[in-house]
């Protein structure tokens, strides 16, 4: 879909998400200074109290929005408490906002273990070396933890701790912003009802 179509609130060839999607993502990744792929990550604790944080999107489709993460920190507890996630993506660069809303599934151990084996090995030893959203009694606890892992796994794989893994968000509702002028912005939602059931597309009110 071309800039101009976009521009002009053309969103009516598109009746499912993850084509649009991917188009908005790949034109981040042309106009976007860092991390095209940074998402806001909205999650609620057992009060009640919602948190929110960045998190790098590792893989989308018609399955769902996949990032990885430890999961005995803060989010990682949080969302297999609730079952339930939202993201945000907002690329200034390009004035489009995506949200994203739905339950929240674990992926396999086959796509842990082939993305865990894709990052630099300072990240597998920082996967070991972190126990992530607990008190840290110093910036050196923390380098002694990464030299210590280092040493231990100096020859070989790393293999991936059992506590990362990656969560897959499975939309309900997927929408996309787009400014326009006097704040008259474009809204198109795309909303499921039940899992396998095709997409409703819904304009917005700005």
């Amino acid at each position: 879909m071309s800039e101009n179509a976009l521009t002009s609130g053309d969103f009516t060839n598109e009746n499912e998400p993850y084509s649009l999607f991917g188009t908005w993502l790949e034109d981040a990744g042309r106009s976007e200074p860092n991390d095209p792929n940074a998402v806001a990550l909205a999650t609620v604790d057992a009060s009640g109290l919602p948190n929110v944080r960045m998190v790098l999107l590792k893989d989308f489709g018609p399955e769902g929005f996949v990032f990885y993460t430890n999961f005995e920190s803060q989010k990682g507890r949080e969302i297999l408490d609730t079952g339930k996630a939202a993201m945000c993506f907002h690329w200034k660069s390009l004035r489009r906002q995506v949200r994203v809303r739905g339950a929240v599934e674990v992926v396999s151990d086959e796509e842990a273990d082939a993305y865990y084996a894709t990052r630099p090995r300072g990240s597998r030893i920082g996967a070991w070396a972190s126990k992530q959203s607990r008190p840290l009694e110093s910036r050196f606890a923390l380098e002694k933890a990464v030299a210590e892992y280092t040493a231990r796994y100096a020859i070989g794989e790393i293999p991936r701790p059992s506590y990362w893994s990656g969560f897959r968000i499975v939309p309900v509702s997927i929408e996309f912003w787009h400014d326009r002028a006097f704040r008259l912005h474009d809204r198109i939602e795309f909303r499921k009802a039940e899992s396998g059931e095709g997409w409703t597309k819904v304009r917005m009110y700005p």
